[in-house]
């Protein structure tokens, strides 16, 4: 265990590569983890070790490619090859297995299709302004999950497994226990309210967010045995919020849209507000000047999807709330890697 736990706190690099090959050639390295996520492989392995053309049959792979995949991957920590040419499970691997809590399978996988091909695109994004993944696809993200409900339904698998892991560090880390009436405003399929509403009993929570996706939140809440906890109201936040919580919560929200669009859903959380309720947006927030932080290159993620989507800094943020008729009171660092920005109406 010791081992194990001290491995996952090495870096995981390509062996021999100096510093800046090393991050351009970064590709070699998501790809491969791409495959093996895609495939499957970690859950394969979770009750055993097996050879490549094990592998290969079940998952109907070629056997001499997948084994380079697979030794590869091992030789930078991701699974184990023994004595007998078998792979097992390491530390990493077991990230990638489906549905465990932690699981970095359906980001993996979604961050390495659509949202690789438009990052290859990027130059043509910064040279026009435009989102490199309307220009690789001929429409935007929005109307692609649309016409491809396979892809929706994993990216929105993606984001449920991103939202739980946040959920959980958001809870940690503000305190809810003057608040009866959660709003999640964008909810998607529950998991912020669900980690809230298991941190705080008392709590009840209205999740708004489009029809599609209130079936996913509907199954998700109804498993976590949080139903009676929780409505359900289909909308668009761009049209209208639901009225009379304590505290009105976005998380990853804002940074999706232009500061216009951003001002619309301000304005109608805003219009549903009490008085005494509290406005909680969870992001990220941009580090000021040379200060490394991941929202910089977060923020470039958000650019090559969307046109106008931004990560920003705090005093973009309250310079944004201003405008929607908050005041910004403070930025709450949590364990990960969003804060919670807490506003109240002015």
């Amino acid at each position: 265990m010791a081992i194990q736990e001290d491995m996952a706190q090495q870096p995981i690099v390509i062996p021999g590569l100096p510093p800046v090959q090393q991050a351009a050639w970064g590709f070699w390295l998501s790809q491969t983890i791409y495959v093996a996520a895609k495939l499957g492989i970690a859950d394969l392995v979770e009750d055993g070790p097996k050879t490549s053309e094990e592998l290969a049959r079940a998952v109907g792979a070629n056997a001499s490619a997948l084994h380079r995949v697979l030794r590869a991957l091992a030789s930078v920590g991701i699974f184990h090859q023994d004595e007998n040419g078998r792979f097992r499970q390491t530390v990493h691997s077991s990230s990638l297995r489906t549905g465990v809590p932690g699981s970095f399978r359906a980001a993996a996988i979604a961050m390495n299709e659509e949202v690789y091909r438009a990052w290859g695109d990027l130059l043509h994004g910064v040279k026009t302004g435009e989102a490199a993944f309307e220009h690789v696809f001929r429409m935007s993200w929005i109307d692609y999950q649309n016409q491809n409900p396979a892809v929706a339904k994993a990216f929105h698998e993606e984001l449920t497994a991103n939202s739980a892991r946040m959920g959980a560090l958001t809870a940690a880390a503000y305190d809810f226990s003057g608040s009866n009436k959660i709003v999640d405003v964008g909810g998607g399929y529950g998991a912020l309210l669900t980690s809230i509403f298991k941190a705080y009993p008392h709590v009840r929570g209205v999740l708004l967010d489009r029809g599609p996706i209130i079936a996913g939140a509907r199954e998700q809440i109804e498993r976590a045995g949080m139903s009676e906890r929780c409505e359900l109201v289909i909308g668009d936040f761009f049209d209208e919020v639901p009225s009379g919580g304590d505290a009105y919560i976005m998380s990853f929200i804002l940074h999706g849209w232009d500061d216009e669009r951003d001002l619309v859903i301000l304005k109608n959380c805003h219009r549903a507000m009490p008085g005494h309720a509290k406005l909680l947006a969870v992001e990220m927030v941009v580090p000021p000047g040379n200060e490394p932080g991941l929202g910089k290159f977060a923020d470039l993620n958000v650019m090559v999807m969307r046109v106008g989507a931004r990560e920003r800094t705090e005093a973009e943020y309250r310079d944004l709330l201003t405008r929607g008729g908050f005041k910004l009171i403070r930025v709450i660092p949590t364990p990960g890697l969003q804060s919670v920005l807490e506003a109240v109406p002015v």
